[in-house]
């Protein structure tokens, strides 16, 4: 045998067991790929998954903040209010708040900012409600103007809902 063969036969061999080795890599890279895709999609599903709990929390919170209040302004025009529509009106609140800072910690933007100015005018409501409760309304607060704040609420509350919709990808609405 020449030294001709030799290194025909080494290079084969090389050859041979280097394509298995770069085959083998390939594959393990491919896998990887795969388990890398799989985990991002599961995490961007658990990600919607909490969105869409965290909305549907901070909506039906945030509707019925503003039921409460409505009831409140009714009470206390027609017979004055008790402890019971007090204690309503502030878990209301209470709960309102707790959706609306868990959201502050996982929603878009935009979201974000809709949900900012329900709670924003959710609380100007509720503040002018305990003042003129207290007998002590600020000037131009009445229960006429508590009354059509409140009401506007509502308008809020369907920009906030359609982005929060928007963003889970439920409506493309604009």
């Amino acid at each position: 045998m020449d030294l001709s063969s030799v290194i025909i036969a080494v290079a084969g061999v090389a050859g041979t067991l280097g394509g298995a080795l770069l085959t083998q890599r390939g594959t393990e890279r491919a896998k990887r790929l795969e388990m890398e895709l799989v985990r991002e999609h599961e995490e961007a599903r658990e990600n919607r998954s909490l969105r869409r709990t965290c909305y549907a929390e901070l909506n039906r919170d945030a509707r019925q903040f503003t039921t409460v209040l409505n009831r409140h302004l009714h009470v206390m025009r027609e017979c004055g209010v008790e402890q019971a529509e007090i204690d309503a009106l502030e878990e209301a609140k209470a709960a309102h708040r707790d959706r609306y800072s868990e959201a502050q910690m996982i929603a878009p933007e935009e979201v974000l900012t809709r949900a900012n100015a329900v709670n924003q005018a959710l609380n100007k409501v509720y503040g002018q409600v305990k003042r003129l409760e207290r007998g002590a309304p600020e000037p131009g607060e009445t229960m006429e103007t508590a009354a059509q704040a409140q009401y506007e609420v509502w308008e809020t509350l369907r920009a906030l809902r359609t982005a929060m919709r928007r963003d889970l990808g439920v409506s493309h609405e604009e």
